[in-house]
């Protein structure tokens, strides 16, 4: 349930960086695809819709993602997507085989990328 409920709020968050951020839309100029994430029997996942320098999400698989992360399990992928060094962890997960990467693989690390627009702002 946590990681459903952690993909939904990514989802959202990056639908709100994709209206607010010029940065976060900076890194969506020219794509136009859909990805996924998911745990490995597809139980539980969500995918993300990039149109028009736009993020929106639905939950349940995509029949033609360019890409999907596939988590051993639910467990596995909130652990994963909360470690401290998600970088490591997610290289770590690849090696071990805990985490599958499907379709074009320079999208995942586009996909990384993405990922530091929506870390919380510090106090100063």
């Amino acid at each position: 349930m946590k990681f459903r409920f952690l993909l939904w709020a990514m989802g959202l968050l990056m639908a709100k960086a994709s209206r607010n951020n010029p940065a976060f839309q900076q890194q969506l100029q020219d794509k136009d695809l859909v990805f996924q994430m998911q745990t490995l029997d597809g139980k539980v996942a969500r995918h993300f819709i990039v149109k028009d320098l736009r993020i929106t999400s639905q939950g349940g698989l995509h029949p033609q993602p360019a890409f999907a992360i596939a988590f051993k399990d639910a467990a596995y992928g909130f652990a994963t997507l909360q470690a401290g060094n998600k970088q490591l962890a997610f290289m770590q997960g690849i090696q071990e085989k805990n985490i599958q990467i499907k379709g074009n693989p320079a999208l995942v690390i586009w996909f990384q990328g993405l990922m530091k627009y929506l870390k919380p702002k510090k106090k100063a």
